[in-house]
């Protein structure tokens, strides 16, 4: 998406970021995909049993209980998501800053957009008090605000909002009629499992939330788009999962028959499967801390990442810096730093921040290395930081960060 930017500048890019670099296919997953190559028959809308008893399983194991008829998977968490919007109808509420590919959904549909601050603790789930006084605003105006999305471990801030923030913020969307949509894509990659507290939305409001997960965010490649999502058990679930599905049809949104099969497996979570998904967490943990060490050090601003892969940085007190640069909005950032660092570096206004706000989304993809061999090198390595190719990254990032104090 984009708008005409002031002044007849070029125009502001909204949409989402470029792909970024990721680890090496798990050879396990890469021979299920294969030995399932051959069949001949797709994957009916909303996904085959064998999908949905796996996901269930998954979800089942983190404490929300399903079935499969609850239950519906789409090639990619992008149709899901706009399949989602459409059957549950009315204005759409999402945290500043948001997963870049949220407000496109909403847009392409031609549903109002609201973007409601976050606490200062995390991002993903908007500050209580200004969702009630965003809805009510909203409403003074004629609006229909109908739906909050929201995440509790967030791209890109790569934070996880702590179980009474979720709880407040829960409890005022639902008290205002809201119905919640929890992209839980990112639950399964947290640097410190033993250390962080996740609560579901799900499970203190069952009624009222429906949970999409983007299988890419942990256990498969996103060369392979699948995500699923997991309705109320509520006779409206059943009316919006079906209402859901008849618009995947219509999207043909299905899933080839052995992304499927391979989903199916990753979802059953054997051994090899987890020992992947923890070992890339703790990788991404030890490079998202070195990172975040060079930020602060250069007199930027950024919460500590605590999952995912990513971590969001705040120039503005760097502003005059960067002035002397030609640098005055995330826009300008964007094209100086992915010019500076060799690697695109998304600004603030595709996650709904401001544009005039010195805001940027830093990957620790491409830290890792640049072919399939070093990534692979990384992501066994006792001391991956110690690489040649690891350590040259991080001189080069720090490098750029740190001409700016």
């Amino acid at each position: 998406m984009q708008r005409t930017a002031p002044e007849g500048r070029g125009p502001v890019r909204y949409g989402p970021p470029a792909p970024e670099p990721g680890l090496p296919v798990l050879p396990e997953l890469a021979t299920v995909l294969a030995s399932a190559a051959s069949r001949a028959e797709g994957e009916p809308p909303g996904g085959g049993p064998e999908l949905r008893e796996a996901a269930c399983g998954y979800w089942w194991r983190r404490g929300l209980r399903s079935r499969p008829d609850e239950l519906a998977a789409a090639s990619g968490a992008q149709p899901l998501l706009f399949a989602l919007l459409g059957a549950y109808g009315g204005d759409v509420l999402m945290p500043r800053p948001c997963p870049a590919w949220w407000t496109p959904q909403a847009r392409l549909l031609g549903r109002p957009a609201y973007h409601v601050p976050t606490p200062a603790e995390c991002g993903g789930v908007p500050d209580p008090f200004a969702l009630l006084e965003t809805v009510r605003r909203v409403r003074a105006e004629g609006g229909k605000p109908r739906l909050l999305l929201l995440s509790v471990v967030d791209d890109p801030t790569a934070t996880v909002a702590p179980p009474e923030t979720v709880s407040e913020a829960c409890e005022a969307a639902v008290g205002e009629g809201l119905h919640i949509i929890s992209d839980e894509t990112w639950r399964d990659t947290l640097h410190r499992p033993q250390e962080t507290v996740l609560l579901s939305p799900a499970e203190m409001w069952p009624a009222d939330v429906t949970v999409i997960s983007d299988l890419a965010g942990a256990l498969t490649p996103a060369s392979w788009p699948v995500a699923v999502a997991r309705f109320p058990p509520t006779q409206q679930g059943i009316v919006r999962r079906a209402r859901t599905l008849d618009i995947l049809t219509a999207l043909g949104a299905v899933l080839s028959a052995p992304v499927a099969e391979a989903a199916a497996h990753a979802l059953g979570e054997p051994g090899q499967v987890t020992a992947r998904t923890d070992q890339a967490a703790e990788l991404h943990a030890r490079v998202a801390a070195a990172a975040h060490r060079a930020v602060l050090t250069s007199g930027a601003l950024a919460r500590p990442p605590q999952a995912g892969r990513h971590l969001y940085a705040d120039l503005g007190p760097l502003r005059a810096r960067l002035a002397e640069r030609g640098v005055s909005d995330s826009m300008e950032l964007e094209e100086y730093l992915t010019d500076r660092l060799g690697t695109p570096v998304p600004g603030g206004h595709r996650f709904g921040d401001e544009l005039g706000a010195l805001r940027v989304r830093l990957a620790t993809g491409p830290l890792l290395g640049t072919t399939p061999e070093q990534r692979l090198e990384s992501l066994t390595s006792p001391a991956p930081l110690e690489l040649p190719h690891v350590a040259e990254a991080l001189r080069i990032f720090g490098t750029a960060f740190d001409e700016l104090r």
